[in-house]
């Protein structure tokens, strides 16, 4: 809480999975690693799923139709209604203190779709930079958790290791307090390295996408 973290990697490494997991999650007690908390889900791309939340309630042991319940969903059609979205959250924040969890999945989409072309780059970084500090200070000020996901794009300068990188430039590197990459591995296999985070040092973990939802590797 209190600060953002963004997962981002190729199509199809997890990333929404990860989001569908963590908006059941944040409904368990905290013993269980949870914040008995409600989750606001802004989706950007279609690729929110009902039944998969309901697979995954149903994996922690959880009544399916109140986690439902407990998941606000929006689907964000444009960079306006996107920001839109987060400035009237802090109303419904103050409505209920019981929100513990923002998703945005994924921050840039709607960022990339709607300025095209390098002579909107400026005006499309300001705009990301605005709305990354709009869900910044409602993570500090009503100690949530802010997640988003981000896609990726191959650097054609890059000889030596991995070419992939996040896209939406300096402005997105800086803001994440926790960035982790997330790759694909065999099978239902994922791998999340740690990019960067103050608190935590640099190291990777497997997890495996299953019918109940994201788990550890059995490896």
């Amino acid at each position: 809480t209190r600060t953002m973290t963004e997962f981002f990697g190729e199509y199809g490494t997890g990333k929404t999975q990860i989001c569908h997991q963590i908006s059941v999650n944040v409904q368990l007690p905290p013993e269980k690693g949870g914040l008995n908390g409600k989750a606001v889900y802004i989706d950007t791309e279609g690729t929110f799923r009902w039944e998969r939340i309901e697979a995954m309630a149903k994996g922690q042991g959880l009544d399916p139709e109140q986690v439902m319940n407990n998941i606000y969903f929006i689907r964000a059609v444009n960079s306006d209604h996107q920001m839109a979205i987060v400035d009237e959250l802090q109303e419904k924040i103050v409505e209920d203190p019981s929100i513990k969890l923002i998703v945005v999945d994924s921050v840039m989409a709607q960022f990339r779709a709607d300025y095209t072309g390098r002579e909107n780059l400026a005006a499309r970084q300001q705009k990301l930079n605005k709305h990354l500090h709009q869900l910044t200070k409602l993570a500090e000020m009503y100690d949530i958790a802010v997640v988003i996901t981000n896609q990726v794009m191959a650097r054609p300068d890059m000889f030596y290791g991995d070419p992939t990188t996040a896209v939406g430039g300096h402005t997105l590197y800086h803001v994440p307090g926790i960035r982790l990459q997330v790759k694909r591995s065999r099978g239902n296999k994922r791998i999340a390295r740690m990019i960067d985070a103050p608190h935590l040092p640099e190291g990777e973990v497997v997890f495996e996408i299953t019918e109940e939802g994201v788990r550890d590797s059995q490896e």
